[in-house]
């Protein structure tokens, strides 16, 4: 139900954002509300540098502990909608951007999405490699270390050439 509302949220949002921009420019003039735009905007991309980094660094550190960064996964994605809706010329978008960018606003979304959704990781946490084999691998495939196999030449094969058999080894 919720995705039938989209086109007109599409078209309400823009025109409430006409609507302020002609409100605010009568009050403060176009200048300066030109101006304050141009200020979240900047505003918005120096904030996202530095929530991202600091979200990226956190999830780093979960992934590295053997822990789900389920979390740090939806506040970083949060983040990414503040920076997008910061940039995005508007008063409307710039205060829920804002909004967005409160970590205790975060937290509140963060916990009434957390009730209804169930984060699950399949495969190995951190950024190291890891021997053991996947059971949802492909049976098919065989994963074999260097010492476990050698090279023949096949002088029938079609993809043999002299020039292999001169190669070093």
């Amino acid at each position: 139900m919720p995705l039938t509302f989209l086109p007109f949220a599409l078209l309400i949002v823009p025109i409430a954002e006409i609507s302020l921009f002609i409100v605010v420019g009568g009050k403060i003039g176009a200048l300066w509300t030109i101006g304050l735009v141009l200020f979240t905007a900047i505003l918005g991309s120096i904030l996202l540098r530095i929530e991202g980094f600091r979200t990226f660094e956190r999830i780093r550190e979960k992934m590295n502990a053997g822990q789900i960064p389920g979390e740090e996964l939806a506040k970083g994605a949060m983040i990414l909608v503040a920076g997008v809706l910061l940039l995005t010329p508007g008063f409307i978008t710039d205060s829920i951007g804002l909004a967005l960018f409160l970590p205790f606003v975060r937290k509140v979304i963060w916990a009434f999405f957390a009730k209804r959704f169930t984060v699950q990781y399949s495969g190995t946490a951190g950024f190291s490699q890891s021997s053991q084999r996947d059971e949802h691998l492909d049976p098919d495939i065989v994963d074999l270390d260097p010492e476990d196999f050698h090279e023949e030449q096949n002088s029938k094969s079609p993809w043999f050439s002299e020039l292999d058999d001169k190669r070093p080894r």
